[in-house]
């Protein structure tokens, strides 16, 4: 079948195995316990899955926090197992009863609240209807809580425990992934998804240097990546700049001649072709429209210049020296022929150009011209020549996506091959990358 063939499986992450780990060894506890069939209790298992963190530093921070929601749990459970062993009617009227369980609920919740342990409060009311469910059947409350959390405290121990322990893994701190922005987001005008910036942000904590390459401005990543902690130098502009987020300045970059830059602009000003010229200018970017705006331009230009990170003028570059590319947004139907009148000054040598669909209209294309040697694997190479005056042993590591960007699931599986790329687990202690998976 098509759509069986076309299917993409995703991975399996470490959070869906070491759960699954954390229960069985739960049940393994409580078999060797006598516990099994009706009585093998469930709460150590619940507890195991709820407690569960994709990361071994989460796991860490929130033991101790964990701990404590388990005693406020018991503690609200005690408290009401006591008030009903000494006023039995409480417990005679369900309505009655099945009221103070959702008040005792309210108490365990807010308790966490009251102690700035919010993301603990799950595990504190999971505790407590542990404690108070099996009532009427309860003849020691006291020993009923300690049982109970006794098999919480199980649960989230045996997490913690699957949580720290890892396959034998080496950091693989020598390379340098380029990766593409557009395999992270679908286009220029939208956002990262919290899951993968956190994802992304995971790998740039652990030392992995991930070098961002894209077809757009700087301004772009502020708005897609933001709050991204980059590592490496970015390329950007399409290969025709490279940008140091940190130092929010622009390393290089490989601007138009000015006889091409010059040429272009008169042929289209004489054809009424109206267009935008970026300029970088004491690390700006600076963007100038030429010519009278049409309504698809007028479109972008608005959205754009809305971004702090732009400066948008109007009229010609103040410096001719200054031109890194020359943009043109047409229709569909339009830019073809807008390319053909510019042909013989496009084929001329010392300039490339392409055309990429334009974000926020359908049928909106956009032509971009830039110096012949501005392109992205020629500035990945600069960049590569950059990092190697200080760490000589540093090799380049492309990482593509083949569908591009189609949905978030696939982002956290491309995410998930670079995390499998820089951290593989070593089965042995060869140097080599056959024993790696």
């Amino acid at each position: 079948m098509t759509w069986l063939r076309n299917f993409h499986w995703p991975h399996i992450g470490q959070r869906i195995v070491k759960t699954a780990v954390a229960v069985f060894l739960c049940m393994v506890i409580y078999y060797g316990r006598g516990y099994w069939g009706s009585s093998m209790p469930t709460e150590a298992a619940i507890t195991a899955i709820v407690c569960m963190q994709p990361f071994v530093s989460t796991a860490a921070e929130f033991a101790i926090s964990r701990f404590i929601a388990s005693l406020i749990g018991g503690a609200w459970g005690l408290a009401l197992l006591l008030l009903l062993s000494v006023a039995p009617a409480l417990g005679e009227n369900m309505v009655i009863l099945y009221g103070l369980m959702g008040i005792g609920i309210l108490l365990s919740l807010y308790s966490t609240i009251l102690i700035d342990k919010p993301d603990t409060s799950s595990l504190a009311a999971i505790v407590f209807i542990c404690v108070v469910a099996a009532y009427p059947d309860i003849q020691e409350p006291l020993k009923q809580s300690y049982v109970r959390m006794l098999d919480i405290l199980i649960g989230t121990g045996v997490a913690i425990f699957v949580n720290t322990f890892r396959l034998p893994r080496v950091k693989r701190e020598n390379l340098v992934f380029f990766v593409k922005t557009e395999d992270l987001v679908p286009d220029n005008l939208s956002r990262i998804t919290p899951a993968a910036m956190f994802r992304l942000n995971s790998l740039y904590n652990d030392g992995a240097r991930i070098c961002l390459c894209s077809e757009h401005a700087p301004a772009f990543f502020a708005l897609q990546m933001n709050p991204a902690k980059f590592s490496v130098p970015m390329v950007v502009m399409d290969g025709a700049a490279i940008y140091d987020a940190d130092e929010n300045r622009y390393l290089w970059c490989e601007r138009m001649l000015e006889k091409d830059s010059t040429d272009l602009k008169a042929r289209m000003e004489k054809q009424g072709i109206s267009f935008f010229t970026y300029t970088i200018h004491k690390d700006r970017t600076c963007i100038f429209h030429n010519g009278k705006m049409r309504d698809e331009e007028s479109d972008v230009f608005e959205r754009m210049r809305r971004s702090p990170y732009r400066r948008y003028l109007e009229d010609d570059a103040y410096d001719q020296s200054e031109i890194i590319y020359l943009k043109v947004i047409a229709k569909e139907d339009e830019i073809g022929e807008i390319e053909e009148s510019l042909k013989d000054l496009l084929t001329r040598g010392t300039v490339r150009h392409v055309i990429r669909h334009q974000a926020g209209g359908e049928k909106l294309r956009s032509l971009y011209i830039y110096h012949h040697d501005a392109v992205q694997e020629k500035t990945k190479e600069r960049v590569m020549k950059m990092l190697q005056v200080d760490e000589p042993l540093l090799k380049p590591e492309e990482v593509i996506n083949p569908q591009g960007y189609q949905s978030e699931r696939d982002v956290m599986h491309f995410l998930h091959r670079i995390e499998q790329r820089y951290e593989p687990v070593r089965l042995f202690s060869r140097d080599d990358d056959e024993t790696a998976l």
